[in-house]
């Protein structure tokens, strides 16, 4: 009698080519890009010794007419009937649907659109205010001039502090930026800019040009006022 023969174990996804494996794709080519499936098969992690991540993944879709709304209805007993998934996946399917659905009941948060340097100090004022040492930050804008987020740059002593332009695009470019707008403090209280505060500006804003990135001010800010290079035509 012949025996039967083995059943071939499933490849692993680490083994799969690149272009096939859903982490390194989100990573590569961006979330936008993976079906339901595989952003399922990274909750999961891995399927069975039958089926895939992203095999396993497109069933339980399947189960549920391939409705995102269907699948979020499933309770954790119902994920925990599929072969490979256990009490651990199952509540990280449900726990990543309810964010989902949380995130649709919320409204957008309306992002600052900066006009002027006063809008850009009262802004940045509470991070750099009282300070007894040099912060250099930037804050992020996209292409309508509201307020991405802030990003603090370098840190030093009382009278000066390290700000490196490489530093500074890195960041800009990893959040999309459109433009920036450069801030620092002054623990003396004196605002005038100095010679390196000129000849950093410089550097950003004519790097900045080479990357399609705008440089709309750089605020120097003491104890309740501040200095705007924009404004003092600086710039």
């Amino acid at each position: 009698m012949k025996k039967d023969a083995p059943i071939p174990e499933k490849l692993s996804i680490k083994n799969w080519s690149e272009d096939d494996q859903p982490r390194e794709k989100l990573m590569s080519k961006g979330r936008q890009v993976l079906s339901d499936a595989e952003l399922i098969a990274i909750l999961i992690g891995s399927g069975n010794r039958e089926e895939s991540a992203i095999e396993l993944s497109k069933r339980i879709l399947k189960e549920s007419q391939n409705n995102l709304n269907e699948l979020a209805k499933f309770s954790l007993a119902d994920l925990m009937k599929f072969k490979g998934i256990g009490e651990a996946k199952a509540i990280s399917i449900v726990a990543a649907l309810e964010l989902g659905r949380r995130r649709k009941s919320e409204k957008l948060i309306d992002k600052v659109q900066v006009n002027s340097s006063k809008q850009a100090y009262e802004y940045i004022k509470a991070v750099l205010t009282d300070l007894p040492h040099e912060e250099f930050w930037i804050i992020i804008l996209n292409r309508a001039n509201k307020i991405i987020g802030k990003q603090l740059i370098g840190r030093g002593g009382v009278s000066q502090t390290t700000a490196d332009v490489k530093v500074i695009f890195k960041l800009a470019i990893e959040k999309l930026a459109s433009a920036i707008i450069l801030a620092h403090n002054h623990p003396s209280g004196n605002l005038s800019p100095s010679q390196s505060d000129l000849n950093l500006t410089k550097k950003v804003v004519e790097g900045a040009q080479l990357l399609d990135m705008k440089v709309l001010d750089h605020l120097i800010i003491g104890d309740g006022e501040y200095v705007s290079f924009n404004d003092k035509g600086l710039m």
